[in-house]
């Protein structure tokens, strides 16, 4: 298993300078954002595909160093009810994914998307409650009308390219939760999975080990971020909270640090049950902690991953 960082958290550095930090603090890994919410600062798939040489520079630059890319990242809403955004979005994903194949990567990232609520619609609507019956509607259409039918396509597209998308597990998407993990890859291919971010989860009140066993075969990347339920506002307001990220004092969670949320003998529960179900991939760090700088956030990340990381394979079970 390694250490990995999603390097967006440093788009106004020049991508060399970013390397070159990551490997000064032990990092194996790294994950380039492609478009959409990420940005492309790092890897503009317009410069990239169809450019062999800026292509073979991108991976040396990156060899050199003795790092892998874990995964290319497109994060976005493809199903947006705003045609303009939603194509934009769609074509971003689809470069994404020809430009993973020829990297020679197998993994692209994305979100589920969230339609409206009718073909009339300019914003997403993400359900969260079966009544009044409304709500039941809408996710009902939202599903047989827009969500399946773009997922399997774009399953089938994947395949073609020997590619598979990891979905992150976001509120506000149609995939939020396991279950709606499962749902969209059982309707529409098993080259679907789960990009799994703990953070995500928590604040929901899920347990990620549990979660990860239950997509066991299906986690295809996996993002290392902490995240912090405040025990007093949540007991007020609960943790569906609409107030702005930076309003930190009077949320109900907010993302964290790695350690500054779990501490690191539940990171080693994390680590140990995606052994167990055979995961050995990478643990990409997403810096979103608004009281640490990003520099700050990711070397004590790093720091704690490497005591929870297990990165030789089991030796003989002389003990049996």
């Amino acid at each position: 298993m390694k250490i990995g960082v999603l390097t967006v958290l440093m788009s106004n550095e020049p991508l060399e300078k970013v390397l070159d930090f990551l490997q000064e603090n032990g990092v194996e890994a790294v994950e380039l954002g492609t478009g959409n919410y990420p940005g492309n600062a790092h890897c503009n798939p317009a410069e990239l595909l169809d450019n062999d040489k800026k292509r073979n520079d991108l991976l040396k630059s990156i060899e050199k160093r003795g790092m892998v890319i874990s995964a290319l990242s497109c994060h976005g809403n493809p199903l947006h009810p705003n045609k303009q955004i939603a194509l934009e979005h769609h074509e971003t994903h689809r470069k994404t994914v020809l430009l993973a194949e020829k990297m020679g990567l197998d993994t692209v990232i994305n979100f589920s998307g969230c339609p409206g609520d009718s073909p009339s619609a300019k914003k997403p609507n993400w359900v969260t409650c079966p009544w009044p019956p409304d709500y039941g509607e809408i996710l009902e259409w939202q599903w047989k009308r827009k969500v399946i039918p773009y997922w399997k396509q774009e399953s089938k597209f994947a395949k073609e390219h020997n590619i598979r998308i990891a979905f992150e597990m976001h509120p506000g998407f149609v995939v939020y939760n396991t279950e709606t993990l499962l749902r969209l890859r059982k309707a529409c291919g098993d080259n679907l999975g789960a990009n799994f971010d703990p953070s995500h989860l928590w604040w929901q009140g899920m347990d990620p080990v549990v979660s990860i066993r239950a997509l066991k075969d299906c986690i295809y990347h996996f993002h290392g971020k902490d995240c912090k339920v405040d025990p007093q506002n949540a007991r007020v307001n609960g943790v569906l909270d609409t107030k702005g990220y930076l309003d930190e004092i009077n949320r109900s969670w907010v993302f964290r640090t790695i350690g500054y949320g779990h501490d690191l003998s539940v990171w080693k529960d994390i680590v140990s049950e995606l052994r167990l179900i055979g995961y050995d991939h990478v643990i990409s760090i997403e810096h979103e902690d608004s009281l640490m700088s990003p520099r700050e956030g990711l070397t004590k990340a790093v720091q704690l991953l490497k005591q929870a990381v297990i990165q030789e394979q089991p030796g003989a079970a002389w003990w049996t």
